[in-house]
């Protein structure tokens, strides 16, 4: 087990886009820390890693990845988790978080992070992921509550009760992502505020926001699409003040990947974030 502490600051943060690099410079308002994502910043140099190299000199960085596969069947690929220890060697980030998802098949990479069912084999699978995962990178990962679109009828865990024992096993610390809660517990028919209660949220380490989609499954039920194109939706602030009140001020940060704003939309929604901190 690790036990290096989490040094972003407890305040709002932003997905970091090339075409804000600028602005984030001049006019950082009320952004305190940046994240980016691990498989754009992999290769042996060019303009992003000036970018990045430059900014981390202002900024706290938390690391995300989107492309390990910690809940996939097969071993992870020890080329990917090579490029990713050697990018957080000279970067020394704040954070590394992935997420409780698969994303590989065999040698085929697929380009989404889909679900999986919560139970015994699920679980030994994914904490010997995370043991090797800290192990090479000399660091505690956080690790990532998914969005959700279906329920396995294999589970015979509930999702908040699965990532605390991967955590107690591992020592791994969580990522709270609150639109997530929301996406699923709309999509599930579960209650939002129920989930946020039987979380272990004296472990976390951040939270994400994000904007969904609205659209409706085959037989007319709502159904929201975690597709981080939009600003956070007025019910998903509501749940971020009501985890707030459980885990009192986090590094909170706004994810925005597709349609991405101009640079003062983006750190108006940060100012959002920051207006929701707890004292």
């Amino acid at each position: 087990m690790f036990d290096h502490p989490t040094h972003l600051p407890a305040g709002p943060g932003v997905g970091f886009k090339p075409q804000h690099y600028a602005d984030i410079l001049a006019h950082p308002g009320p952004v305190q820390w940046l994240e980016i994502h691990a498989e754009n910043y992999m290769g042996d140099g060019g303009r992003p890693l000036a970018m990045l190299r430059h900014l981390a000199e202002r900024f706290a960085i938390s690391v995300h990845g989107v492309g390990l596969s910690i809940g996939g069947e097969g071993p992870l690929d020890p080329a990917h988790l090579a490029r990713l220890k050697h990018l957080c060697d000279w970067l020394h980030p704040a954070s590394f978080s992935e997420h409780l998802a698969w994303s590989t098949h065999g040698a085929e990479f697929l380009n989404d992070l889909l679900p999986l069912p919560y139970t015994a084999a699920t679980l030994a699978r994914v904490c010997d992921h995370i043991d090797q995962v800290q192990e090479v990178l000399g660091r505690r990962m956080l690790l990532e509550n998914p969005s959700s679109y279906l329920r396995f009828a294999a589970s015979t865990w509930e999702e908040p009760e699965f990532l605390s024992e991967i955590a107690r096993r591992t020592g791994c610390g969580l990522l709270l992502d609150v639109n997530n809660v929301f996406v699923s517990a709309t999509n599930l028919g579960t209650n939002p505020r129920a989930y946020i209660d039987a979380y272990r949220t004296d472990l976390v380490g951040e939270i994400h926001l994000g904007g969904f989609d609205e659209d409706a499954d085959d037989v007319g039920a709502p159904l929201l699409i975690d597709s981080h194109g939009r600003p956070v939706a007025d019910p998903v602030w509501t749940l971020l003040e009501y985890a707030l009140a459980q885990t009192g001020p986090k590094p909170i940060l706004i994810e925005w990947d597709n349609d991405v704003p101009d640079w003062p939309v983006l750190a108006a929604e940060a100012a959002r974030a920051a207006e929701r901190m707890p004292a």
